[in-house]
Parts: structure tokens; sequence; C-alpha cells
């Protein structure tokens, strides 16, 4: 078993080394910045026919770069110490230091001295106000009227690093258009619903059966990921002469991630681990997003209805203005929403986004999916990719006067990407009934009361098993 897993370690190895260069910025799964992750996947696009014109767009975006929250820091404080006492016993032991990282004898968190945690940082901030600037630049059409909150309302979870991500977004997106300070800025509105009734964006807090699906599957998604803590586990004691646990390789991959993404540091804790450890590694934390989070369980997905069912209505409503040919400046012309990964990757469920044919067809049916496969296989299904930080998901409904067969069209783009949909066909340009039809309406019939309420009687979710172990 243990030479199966280094040859297995070695394949990876070698694919990741033979695709120009290996970056860890690129691995880290939903802690990926999105300056590293919204070009990690270019799609081939659909060109959008002469005459087309966009007339309203859907914004769902998760919020920028956070710090950690203050539990995972006191972690990070524990780990420090565990650290110190290894080094400890190894030197009691007389056992050489000579392969230990210098950084690692004395190291101490970064974030110690912190009472609070889990705020936007600088780095969040700007991701989300370069975001702003580019969508006002790539559909002058969609923002060319006055600013007023009933035609660009900007909607945020009571989350602070949501709201605050909303408002760098609407900084950037209003930057030059109003007449506050040299910058010229203007004053706009953020609004929020309650964090106990939010069901557009926060409905993963509201869904009592899916924190009864979610509580009953971590225990089991945790043992999912042993085998590939314990492999790694003995290689880096192997490596580095330190008596190290499951539970320091787990922290220390965490503090690989937030060094990585959050302070630009990738020679410390990453560089604990090789390529193919990183991969592995990475590949359990997508597997952990699968099974919470994703296309793992219909719960996760379907508790989102209530989005799906406003992004739809708005879409509806902007025809309607078209149609009747309402005046300018007195109607939507966007929908922006700042939430959470908890709120991005069910969305993008709800599309049917990452899927092949076949297995759009299975979900359709509301039959399971196989979770994403080990490396060195590849997937579609990576968490750098489908939620990093500020990821998002647009929808810009143009108008297409010119074709018989259907006067508007919806485009998708994640990150800011055109993405095929398998619901439409593997187009990423679908006719808006056929969008309705094809991937709205068969979640659409499920209401929301009845997919969250939790009812006495009902069975208990059998944990998670894992086919790769």
């Amino acid at each position: 078993m243990f030479a199966i897993s280094i040859l297995v370690l070695l394949s990876i190895t070698a694919q990741l080394k033979a695709d120009h260069g290996f970056d860890v910025r690129h691995h880290l799964s939903t802690v990926t910045t999105y300056d590293a992750a919204k070009d990690i996947v270019k799609a081939s696009a659909n060109k959008i026919p002469d005459g087309c014109t966009p007339i309203h767009l859907n914004l769902v975006a998760r919020h920028g770069a956070r710090s950690p929250t203050i539990k995972r820091m006191r972690e990070l404080d524990k780990l420090a110490s565990h650290l110190e006492e290894l080094i400890k016993d190894a030197e009691e032991q007389k056992l050489s230091l000579e392969k230990v990282p210098l950084w690692l004898r004395g190291w101490k968190s970064p974030w110690r001295a912190k009472l609070k945690g889990g705020e936007l940082i600088t780095k969040g901030e700007e991701e989300m106000y370069n975001l702003g600037i580019r969508i006002r630049e790539r559909f002058p059409e969609l923002f060319e009227e006055e600013y007023h909150p009933d035609v660009y309302p900007i909607k945020a979870t009571q989350v602070p690093r949501a709201s605050a991500s909303a408002v760098a977004f609407g900084i950037g997106f209003l930057s030059e258009k109003g007449t506050l300070g040299p910058a010229r800025h203007r004053a706009f509105a953020v609004t929020s619903e309650s964090r106990a009734s939010d069901i557009i964006l926060r409905f993963h807090d509201c869904c009592g059966k899916y924190k009864a699906f979610r509580k009953s599957q971590e225990p089991a998604v945790d043992k999912l990921k042993e085998s590939v803590l314990d492999e790694i586990t003995s290689a880096l004691t192997s490596r580095y002469g330190l008596n190290f646990t499951r539970k320091n390789v787990a922290m220390l991959w965490f503090l690989c991630k937030q060094e990585a993404s959050v302070l630009d540091i990738t020679d410390q804790a990453c560089d604990l681990f090789s390529p193919s450890e990183v991969a592995l590694l990475e590949w359990t934390d997508d597997l952990e997003m699968f099974i919470l989070k994703g296309y793992g369980n219909s719960i996760n997905y379907r508790m989102g209805v209530p989005l799906l069912a406003d992004v739809v209505q708005s879409m509806e409503q902007a025809i309607k203005a078209k149609e009747e040919k309402h005046a300018p400046g007195s109607y939507e012309k966007a929908r922006l929403r700042f939430a959470h990964a908890e709120t991005v990757v069910p969305f993008t469920c709800l599309l049917g986004l990452f899927l092949d044919d076949s297995e759009f067809q299975k979900i359709q049916r509301e039959e399971s999916l196989e979770p994403p496969p080990k490396p060195p296989q590849s997937r579609n299904w990576r968490g750098s990719n489908v939620a990093p930080f500020a990821g998002n998901n647009m929808l810009v409904l143009h108008s297409c006067p010119a074709n018989s067969a259907s006067k508007y069209f919806v485009q998708v783009l994640h990150n800011e990407h055109p993405i095929p949909m398998a619901g439409c066909n593997g187009s990423d340009f679908c006719p808006f009934e056929e969008f309705k039809e094809k991937i709205v309406a068969p979640h659409l019939k499920h209401d929301y009361n009845s997919v969250c309420t939790v009812h006495p009687e009902e069975p208990q979710h059998k944990p998670a098993t894992n086919p790769f172990f």
C-alpha cells in the first residue's frame, strides 16, 4: 500500500512539473485569491450575435479576501506551541535539526496579537474595487444611467466582510461619478436582510434541514481526509525529522493557505509540502466542498431556490420594461449581490456549471454525482475556480430583436469568463425561455420551506463514504 502511495505521489509530481511549473497560489481551494483564480480556466466563448445588446445584469459574488477567523487564529497559536514542543523534544533526544527549516524554529503566528478576525483585508478591498470598475467598463450600455438605488440595487448579507465587499465594489463601480473629494466619489446604498431571515443570500443559515445534514456529515468528511493526512504526515516526519501528528499537518496546510493568500508568503509553510502533496491536500478541501456545499447532496443547492427565483424575476421585469418601453432611469438595470462561498457554490450548482451533459441529466433526475476524482486524475470541480475569494457568477440578459426564434438571451459569466451550460447544449449564450425551461424550472418546483423544514420522522442522512480509499 505504501509503495502504491509513493507511486501516486511521484505521478502527481511529474504531472505538475510538466504543466509549466507549479504555483501553490493556484491550488488553495476556496482560499485562492481572485487574481490567482480568475484566469485559471478560459473556456471558448460563443460570439454574441450582431444586434444583441445587454439590458440587465445579475451579479452574485463572494466577499473578497479576508483574515482568518478568531477561532482559527487561536488554533494557529496552539500550532506554534506544538511546533515548539516538537523541536524541544528533538533537541532533548539530541536529534539533528539540520533538516528543519529555520523559519519553523521559534515560529509565532502573525495573527497572535489580534483580538478580532474574519474581516475583509486590503487585498480583498482591491479585488472588489477592481471588479466594480471592470464590470462598469465591460457593459457601458448598462451603466450609463445616473445612479439610483432602484436602478442599481446593491445587496449584501449582514456579515461585515460581505457588506464591506459591497462598499469596495460600489466605490469602484461609481468612481468619478460623484462630487465627494478629489476622487469624485458619491454616496450609495447597500441594503441587507436580517441574518435570521435572509433566505436569498444566507439561505444556509436559515435552512434547518441543511444544518442538520451538515452536522451529520462533517465527522464523516473529516474521516475521509485521514488517509491523505496520514500519508503526508509520514512523509513530513521522514523529511524533516520531527514527530508531526495528523492535526499538525492539517494546521500547517491551513497556515500555508493563509500565508499564500493573505500574506503572499509561499516559502514557509507551503514549502514544507511537495507539489504532489499540495495537490492531494487541495483535493481533500475540494471534496469537502463538494459534499457539504456542492453537488454531493441536492439539499446543498435546492435551498438556494429563493436566490434563483429572485434572479429570474429580475430578468422578467427587465424584459417587461423593454417591451413596454419604460423611460430610462425608471427601471432596474443591474442587481448586485455580495455574500459568501455558501451562497456562490449552491448558486453555481443551480445553474448546472462544471458539469457535462450526463452529469446534468443526473442532477435533473435528482441522482447523486460521483465525487471529484483523486489526483493525478483531472477534474472540473476545483474550489480555486468554483469559489475563490471574490468569485462570482454574472447573468447578463441580452435583447436580440433580429433573432426570429428568441428575442432574449442569457449569457452566464463565471469569474468574468463565459462558461458553458450543460442545460443549454454546452452554450454560454442561451435563449431566455430555454434557460427557464431546462435549467430553472426543475429547481423551482421545490419550495424553500419544504426543502428546509425539519420533520422529526425523517430518516437521518447516511455518512459520506469515499470510494478512493
